[in-house]
């Protein structure tokens, strides 16, 4: 907080810290004037007609389910709105748990100093999201599905080759060398099984056109898709899940923000780099892994940054390595809205 900054303004502005819920929605503020503590309930219906008849505040919001949504529509109102992590609000969490305290809670971290607020995602970000969680749903069904039946024929002696894509081309002809052992009851059930499979890999390359579809339409998706190692995946998930590039002070802390920078234990003075932190997104994290380990094993020209590390480090560190720089590309890419150029060396400003 600034030198002279009354407590519960931010310049300017009446702090009010909101607690979301599915009901029920807690607001805590303090008014700048006379001092008096409001902490209030709120119906959900009430919560826009409440703040369309406030005069322009700061609403602090825990980032956590719908809290875009409503970031979105307080927005709207003219609002100023800042998403925060839970870990920036737990501290602040005194007593018993209550929806009272955590609106207090968040009243008081969104005014401490240095503190980092999640970016607000835009209506077409959420729903490229939505198409990515569907699809991960879909490929463990699958998984669980080919799994059991692999395990469902062992049991009568029946074995396949690695991969879903054998099986499948296997599945057909074993169970009709079984169709005179197995009672037709339980056939017809392993026939039912093996379509609910080949079902959801329909589903699942719907789902990729849907999103190939998307990355011809945005222009970031599309400028960071020519980076080497990001595919139609990673480039809608990546872009989907940053929100606001500038809510990023720099490509490091993006890469810090998806878990792929050196987690730190000191004291004493001394600190110990460790693995990396994986915070974040692990499901974004884990696309530009596995394109890092693309770029590894396909690239022609992987380039002297790389033929250097690889000389030096085992290969999985310099797996991560190469996906903390295409994090860092990205990052670059959008937030400069500028293409990306092969062998680019950016320059540190010269002080003055």
């Amino acid at each position: 907080m600034s030198a002279g900054q009354i407590i519960g303004t931010i310049d300017g502005l009446q702090v009010v810290g909101l607690d979301i819920a599915k009901l029920v929605f807690q607001m805590h503020t303090v008014d700048m004037f006379t001092g008096e503590i409001a902490n209030v309930q709120i119906k959900r219906a009430k919560v826009l007609e409440h703040f369309a008849n406030r005069a322009r505040c700061l609403v602090g919001i825990e980032a956590c389910g719908g809290a875009h949504h409503w970031a979105r529509e307080l927005r709207a109102l003219g609002h100023e709105v800042r998403l925060l992590h839970a870990r920036a609000v737990r501290p602040f969490v005194s007593g018993n748990k209550t929806d009272a305290t955590d609106a207090r809670a968040i009243w008081l971290a969104v005014q401490q100093p240095g503190t980092k607020f999640v970016g607000v995602k835009s209506l077409a970000q959420q729903a490229t999201l939505t198409l990515h969680r569907q699809r991960e749903l879909l490929m463990k069904m699958r998984v669980m599905q080919t799994n059991a039946l692999r395990g469902l024929l062992y049991e009568f002696g029946t074995v396949f080759a690695k991969g879903s894509r054998a099986m499948l081309g296997e599945v057909e002809a074993a169970l009709e060398a079984l169709s005179t052992a197995l009672p037709q009851m339980v056939a017809d059930s392993l026939r039912e099984q093996v379509q609910r499979i080949k079902a959801l890999g329909e589903d699942i390359a719907a789902i990729d056109k849907r999103l190939a579809l998307q990355l011809r339409q945005d222009p970031d998706m599309r400028r960071i898709a020519e980076i080497p190692g990001v595919g139609v995946l990673t480039a809608t998930a990546a872009i989907a899940t940053m929100g606001d590039a500038r809510a990023f002070g720099s490509a490091r802390q993006f890469c810090a923000w998806l878990g792929l920078v050196p987690a730190q234990r000191g004291t004493g003075g001394k600190i110990r780099l460790q693995g990396i932190s994986k915070r974040g997104d692990a499901y974004v994290r884990t696309l530009l892994i596995h394109g890092a380990r693309s770029v590894l094993t396909h690239a022609k020209e992987p380039g002297p940054w790389l033929e250097q590390i690889r000389q030096r480090r085992p290969a999985n560190v310099v797996i991560v390595a190469q996906a903390a720089k295409m994090a860092r590309t990205i990052w670059a890419v959008t937030a400069r809205q500028q293409d990306y150029q092969r062998g680019h060396r950016s320059v540190r400003p010269q002080a003055a």
